[in-house]
C-alpha cells in the first residue's frame, strides 16, 4: 500500500503529522507492507535563496501579523508540537527557501534514506536552528544518513534533481492541494493536516481494507483457470 505525503521542512504541522502518522502506523499489523513516498512543496518558494529570517520577522515582513499575535500562534503549536513528542525551537529557527533542502530529499530518495532525511531536515529545521539552504548544512546531514559528500555537493552546485522536486509542486497542484501535510493513501482517500493518530489509524485501515485486502483474497482464493511458470495449467 502506498502513501504519498506532501510536505515542506518549514511547516510544523507536516513535522507533527509525520509522527502522528508513523505512530498510527507503528501500531498495525500491515505495516511492514505500506511504503511511503515524501513528495515535495514549498510554502514560500518567493523567498530569495540568499536570505533568511528569524520566524518573528517572517510573520511581520511576509504576513503582516503583530509580534505578539506570532507569538500567541507559536505557543499553540509549540504546545502540539510537545504532544507529539517534538521539541520547536522557533526561536532560532530559520526561515529560507527549502528548494535545496528538496533536492537533497530527493537525493536521499535515490538512497533509499528519505524518511531519515526527512527527519534529518525537520530536526535541523525546527529544533538545531540551522539554515537548511545553506550548502555545507545539507552536505553535512546527508553525511550523517552515509550519502556521499561529493554527490551531494554536485547535487547542491547543479539542476540535479530541479525537475523533480518541480514536478511534485505540479502534481500537488494537480491534485488540488492548496497546504500540508498532505496524505495520499493509495491513490483512493487523502487525509490533509497533522490530524490525531486515531483518525490517520482509521484512515490506514479503512484503506487498507478497501484497496489491499479484496486482491490478496483473489490471489489466494481462486487459482482456476491459470498456468504456473512451470507449465502447470489448472481448470
Amino acid at each position: 500500500m502506498k502513501i504519498e505525503i506532501w510536505s515542506d521542512v518549514m511547516c510544523p504541522f507536516c513535522y507533527i503529522g509525520k509522527n502522528n502518522f508513523e505512530k498510527a502506523l507503528e501500531n498495525l499489523p500491515f505495516k511492514n507492507e505500506v511504503e511511503v513516498e515524501w513528495k515535495s512543496f514549498q510554502l514560500d518558494p518567493a523567498l530569495p535563496a540568499d536570505k533568511s529570517l528569524s520566524t518573528f520577522d517572517y510573520f511581520r515582513e511576509k504576513k503582516g501579523f503583530p509580534e505578539a499575535q506570532a507569538r500567541q500562534m507559536i505557543a499553540q503549536v509549540k504546545e502540539m508540537g510537545s504532544s507529539a513528542g517534538i521539541n520547536f525551537n522557533f526561536e532560532n529557527a530559520l526561515i529560507v527557501n527549502t528548494f535545496p533542502a528538496h533536492k537533497i530529499l530527493h537525493l536521499a530518495k535515490k538512497h533509499r534514506q528519505s524518511n531519515e532525511m526527512e527527519d534529518a531536515l525537520f530536526r535541523a529545521h525546527f529544533t538545531d536552528g540551522k539554515n537548511v539552504s545553506d550548502t555545507q548544512t545539507l552536505i553535512s546531514l546527508a553525511d550523517s544518513l552515509g550519502i556521499d559528500k561529493q554527490e551531494t555537493e554536485q547535487v547542491l552546485t547543479s539542476k540535479a534533481f530541479n525537475n523533480e522536486v518541480s514536478q511534485d509542486i505540479l502534481d500537488a497542484k494537480k491534485h488540488g492541494i492548496s497546504g500540508v501535510p498532505f496524505f495520499v493513501l493509495n491513490g483512493k482517500y487523502a487525509v490533509s493536516g497533522a490530524q490525531p493518530v486515531e483518525v490517520f489509524q482509521n484512515a490506514l485501515i479503512q484503506t487498507y481494507n478497501e484497496t489491499v485486502l479484496p486482491l490478496q483474497n483473489l490471489t489466494k482464493d481462486d487459482h482456476s483457470n491459470s498456468c504456473d511458470t512451470e507449465g502447470n495449467c489448472t481448470i
